[in-house]
């Protein structure tokens, strides 16, 4: 498992100093947010709800990442799919799962 420096700089510095807006942006900006909310269902589990079911499991940050890139099915119920995200880049995707395992 490889973290670049910065990503993990990144994730430290937001964390630390309230830049979580700049991650809720990138969610904003990669389209994240036309399924998914911070604390309501809309087509897919809410942020809360991933933080909940991921958060805590050791290398909970790369699963939810790879979730992102890769898409997924029949977690979250028969019906729900989650397409590839093919246009996250692989940091991005990283930077993501961080922010939403760190919504409470």
């Amino acid at each position: 498992m490889r973290i670049s420096l910065n990503i993990l700089v990144f994730a430290c510095v937001a964390g630390n100093f309230g830049l979580a807006h700049a991650d809720y942006d990138l969610a904003q900006a990669r389209n994240c947010l036309a399924c998914h909310s911070v604390d309501k269902r809309k087509y897919g589990p809410n942020f809360k709800q991933i933080a909940e079911k991921y958060g805590g499991q050791a290398g909970a940050i790369e699963l939810v990442a790879k979730k992102v890139k890769s898409g997924g099915a029949g977690v979250w119920g028969e019906y729900d799919m989650m397409p590839p995200q093919p246009q996250v880049t692989d940091d991005e995707a990283r930077i993501l799962a961080a922010y939403i395992l760190s919504v409470k």
